[in-house]
């Protein structure tokens, strides 16, 4: 059987373009789509109605990227997404995985609740409840506010006094704020895991002058060596697992006496960076996790059913 893929993609990216064409090298039928032209019809057979598809479905998903839209429009393209999971088709990432990621308060609550090492976090409503957390917490550690939902790096601010918390209006009420974690710089590192179906793929350390390392803020990727490789994958893949991310970008801060931190888990993770300072293509590690999924999905599938007849008594 040929497989059928839908990729999700409401940009058009060169990691999307790549995607589609290591896919399309190893047999499979692609389609790229943004999510935002995918329509809930309740006249098509499916339930869904999606373009270039002539009323099937796909037999897996692959969302690479959701665009920015109204509170409406994002819940109703997560909402495609949970139909296909009910349809019992694949989703590499789930909505579910997408949602826990896409809210820092939840991504820090799974990670704490599978014991993994991630600074104290409180994501509180509400300017007086900030500052009653401020005024107990900066007189041992700076802290971290970071917007509930956001991504490279943006709207990022130490807090260090009162005053440096920002007005209600600015962060729509909602205050993320994570201890600050000590480690030496300039320059400033942490790391990048890469993990899929359960697996390492890659791995970098981003080094730059600025305590927030993301790339586009000129951060600049490293090869990682050492000894440290170990349990950065363990805690990567653990992350990962915490989330029920297929695959993930798992961003780890090393604090000054060399324990490790999990900071953030991204579901829709870019991979330029990594990919400039490792040898495996990411993109072909992911077209063949996918098929693999699929062709061992496929064959339990076809696998006969013998029941077991109880042991004599």
């Amino acid at each position: 059987m040929i497989p059928r893929i839908l990729i999700v993609s409401d940009v058009s990216d060169t990691r999307s373009k790549g995607l589609a064409a290591r896919l399309d090298r190893r047999g499979a039928v692609v389609a790229t789509v943004p999510l935002a032209a995918i329509a809930f019809d309740t006249g098509s057979p499916s339930g869904l109605s999606i373009p270039g598809f002539d009323g099937a479905l796909p037999d897996a998903v692959l969302v690479r990227s959701i665009a920015a839209g109204s509170f409406e429009a994002i819940t109703r393209r997560l909402g495609v997404l949970h139909a296909f999971a009910k349809l019992s088709i694949p989703v590499w990432n789930s909505a579910q995985a997408i949602e826990r990621c896409v809210d820092k308060s939840m991504t820090t609550f799974l990670l704490k609740n599978a014991g993994l090492p991630t600074p104290p976090t409180f994501a509180v409503e509400g300017r007086a409840m900030a500052e009653a957390i401020a005024e107990r917490e900066l007189p041992f550690t700076p802290l971290v506010l970071k917007p509930l939902f956001g991504a490279q790096g943006r709207g990022i601010r130490l807090i260090e006094t009162l005053s440096d918390l920002p007005a209600e209006e600015e962060v729509n009420s909602v205050y993320y704020l994570q201890h600050y974690v000590p480690r030496p710089g300039p320059p400033f590192r942490d790391f990048r895991v890469f993990v899929c179906a359960g697996e390492v793929l890659a791995m970098m350390s981003r080094r730059g002058d600025d305590w927030i390392t993301n790339v586009n803020r000129g951060a600049v990727p490293e090869q990682v060596s050492g000894h440290g490789e170990t349990e950065l994958a363990a805690l990567a893949r653990a992350a990962a697992a915490a989330i029920g991310a297929d695959f993930a970008g798992v961003d780890i801060v090393p604090a000054a006496d060399g324990k490790l931190f999990v900071l953030e888990v991204n579901s829709m993770p870019a991979w330029s960076g990594l990919q400039s300072v490792v040898a495996v293509n990411i993109a072909d590690a992911i077209a063949d996790a996918l098929l693999k999924f699929l062709a061992d999905r496929t064959e339990a599938a076809a696998r006969p059913y013998r029941l077991t007849a109880p042991a004599n008594s």
